[in-house]
């Protein structure tokens, strides 16, 4: 029987989406749990662990031979040389939309594995957001900071075929999905997700608008995680 999903958790670019109607009063209460960003400690990982986390995100076939970032204090760095264009990072909590309760969460872990036009065209956003805040900038000057760097092109336009894998049971989302379901992402120019044949009862795709990097995110669910495992709600 197809298990229908009602809420998606961080998506390929770190955006917290409801796809059910209500969101629940447990969640409504984290809009207040974190008001400002924690202690840089906080969001740092051992290196070699981060690594590991990373690489959790897709099949071994690709993550073994990816290009591996991890988060230092200025920004994201390179930790591994790749050879197949495929990127691997963990994305923190400030890739989600810019008003969601979890943006400066930070138990936040997202392993992602991105090929290689997604790897030239949207990994530049997540990496000049957190850029901004090793910096120190507010919410609102982020916002500024990514919608010049559009306008003036300074970021790339999505490339056709953008998309990157989230097949980790080890990434912690937000704190209402915990590693929600392995899914695959494809990132499209911003468009409704109803154009996309996404949202519907019956659909069994997910998308969501991301007004500010102007994308829309569609999120594939699919059966197994990155170690061969089958998730069990597949299974129901």
């Amino acid at each position: 029987m197809r298990k229908t999903f009602g809420a998606v958790g961080l998506g390929s670019f770190g955006l917290i989406f409801l796809l059910s109607a209500v969101w629940p009063a447990g969640a409504q209460n984290a809009k207040t749990a974190y008001p400002s960003m924690a202690p840089l400690e906080q969001y740092m990982m051992e290196g070699n662990a981060e690594i590991e986390l990373a690489r959790s995100a897709a099949p071994k076939s690709v993550a073994q031979n990816a290009e591996v970032l991890v988060l230092g204090r200025n920004g994201y760095e390179t930790a591994v040389k790749g050879t197949n264009g495929f990127v691997c990072i963990v994305e923190r909590a400030w890739t989600v939309g810019i008003d969601e309760p979890d943006f400066w969460n930070p138990k936040v872990r997202a392993p992602m594995c991105l090929n290689a036009a997604s790897a030239r065209s949207y990994l530049p956003l997540t990496i000049r957001k957190t850029e901004l805040v090793m910096a120190g900038k507010s919410r609102a000057q982020i916002v500024e900071a990514i919608e010049a760097g559009l306008e003036k092109k300074e970021l790339p336009a999505l490339e056709p075929g953008a998309m990157s894998y989230m097949l980790s049971k080890h990434g912690y989302l937000n704190d209402r999905d915990g590693h929600w379901h392995p899914h695959v992402m494809f990132y499209v120019p911003l468009a409704e997700p109803l154009s996309l044949g996404a949202n519907t009862e019956d659909s069994p795709i997910f998308a969501a608008k991301d007004v500010e990097d102007r994308l829309t995110v569609v999120f594939i669910p699919v059966a197994q995680w990155s170690d061969g495992t089958f998730d069990s709600a597949h299974m129901e």
